[in-house]
């Protein structure tokens, strides 16, 4: 694809953006993109620390006299031209933008921002995933209502995984599996026997022996996580993102947990396959997370995502494994993968897409195929909050699981149960069921009220 051809209208037009979220991780690496792009106005970000992101702006290379904090409704009206720094996100609609990219993180606050942007005609780029697990075909059928575009982002695994499933797809290719790694790789240090992950570090003796699949992938694989048990092996933002990915491509999820073998990329197609074939699946069309197992001297898969098609003709396959994609031991299943995803730094591919085309860069068919249901990992006692906190977004004595929408009529979903009082107990292994909760005054609960839309067509 020729990226100067796709958008090759936006000759000297300037695209003016809102970005809420925007003293975040996310938030600084769209604002060091748009920096150096030709094409962007920054009009209004929003962030709580408003002193901070003016901070961050300055270190940026930002022009200090075009940075406007502003404490009213008039002052952001008056900074037209510049860029008005805002704590407020209700006055968001007082600088004149052509799309809201939504990275708050909050999914209370982001729904409230999405839906409001929407009904006044603006397009979204959601980048709180946990919102959009939660009401994304919601508020993607309010885009279509009004004419405008909501759409996952360029640069994050949701957008990234949905845009190389449509690839295969328009290309042919039988999809088996579709997925992603798990945030950070296992790195293993051969010399000291030691592993890294995330920061933390445990020597793993034997690891050496149990480096190759052998004849028996499933036995190296359980081998693989009793040697590695000591890290944690799933992450709640996985099942977030594979939730998105699911409603937006109808795979389903391999199973509730998902897999999350412990592999290295030159595996994945010895792994995430049918079982009778050797691997783990026991359904194909489906959405699985991997942890990336390598060396220290080896490339990072980077987070990156990855689909497994079948191989329709072994000569061409073979022909390609000879150049060194990734083709399975059977010859049956190949990987294409792409071992990066950047943040912010790619997400204006999407911003043009939405302003310039009126076209999603995630997909417009958005369904409530699965959910990410809120699991008790503990016996919940009527009167307690459910506490959401960490960079993980998980919540204290609860598990995250993605299932089939329809076999979960009555379970929260994982982030409408976030920072909620429970109103009754909750039995250890049992979904947090909706009428457990008290949703009073939620944003989110009445916006996922709304997806029964869903429940006629």
């Amino acid at each position: 694809m020729n990226y100067e051809l796709l958008f090759s209208e936006l000759g000297e037009r300037r695209i003016r953006i809102a970005l809420t979220g925007a003293n975040g991780g996310f938030g600084r690496t769209f604002l060091a993109q748009c920096r150096v792009a030709r094409h962007v106005d920054l009009a209004v970000l929003c962030d709580r620390d408003v002193e901070g992101l003016r901070a961050t702006l300055l270190a940026l290379g930002y022009a200090p006299s075009a940075l406007y904090v502003c404490n009213t409704e008039a002052e952001v009206r008056a900074a037209a031209g510049g860029t008005a720094l805002v704590a407020d996100a209700g006055w968001l609609a007082q600088a004149a933008h052509d799309i809201v990219v939504e990275a708050t993180g909050v999914p209370e606050v982001s729904v409230e921002i999405a839906e409001a942007a929407l009904r006044r005609g603006v397009h979204v780029g959601m980048v709180t995933k946990e919102t959009d697990s939660v009401v994304g075909p919601w508020l993607n059928r309010l885009a279509l209502e009004h004419g405008v575009v909501y759409t996952t982002v360029d640069g994050d695994q949701p957008a990234g995984l949905i845009g190389l499933v449509s690839w295969a797809r328009v290309l042919g290719f039988d999809v088996v599996c579709a997925g992603k790694a798990s945030e950070h790789d296992f790195v293993y240090d051969a010399r000291r026997g030691v592993v890294t992950h995330a920061g933390l570090s445990h020597p793993v003796p034997g690891l050496d022996t149990m480096w190759g699949l052998g004849a028996d992938a499933a036995a190296t694989l359980g081998a693989r996580r009793q040697a590695l048990q000591a890290f944690p092996l799933s992450a709640t933002p996985d099942y977030c993102e594979m939730n998105v990915v699911a409603n937006s491509t109808a795979l389903m999820p391999s199973c509730d947990a998902l897999h999350y073998p412990l592999c290295r990329t030159s595996e994945l197609a010895d792994v995430l396959i049918p079982v009778e074939d050797g691997g783990l699946l026991t359904r194909t069309g489906a959405v699985d997370v991997f942890n990336s197992l390598r060396r220290d001297d080896e490339a990072s898969f980077g987070g990156g995502v990855f689909v497994i098609v079948r191989c329709t003709d072994r000569a061409t396959w073979k022909l390609l494994q000879e150049k060194g994609h990734v083709v399975g031991r059977s010859g049956k299943y190949a990987c294409i993968y792409q071992p990066f995803h950047l943040m912010g730094l790619e997400s204006l591919t999407s911003v043009y897409s939405a302003v310039l085309h009126g076209r999603s860069s995630g997909s417009t068919q958005q369904r409530p195929h699965t959910r990410m249901v809120a699991r008790a990992a503990r016996d919940l006692h009527a009167g307690e909050t459910l506490a959401m906190g960490g960079h993980m977004h998980e919540i204290e004595g609860v598990q995250a699981r993605l299932v089939p929408a329809r076999q979960t009529q009555d379970a929260a979903p994982y982030y409408l149960a976030a920072n909620r009082r429970l109103v009754r107990d909750v039995a250890r292994g049992t979904d947090v069921p909706q009428a457990a909760l008290a949703l009073d005054g939620s944003a989110l609960a009445r916006a996922w009220a709304q997806m029964k839309i869903f429940d006629a067509d």
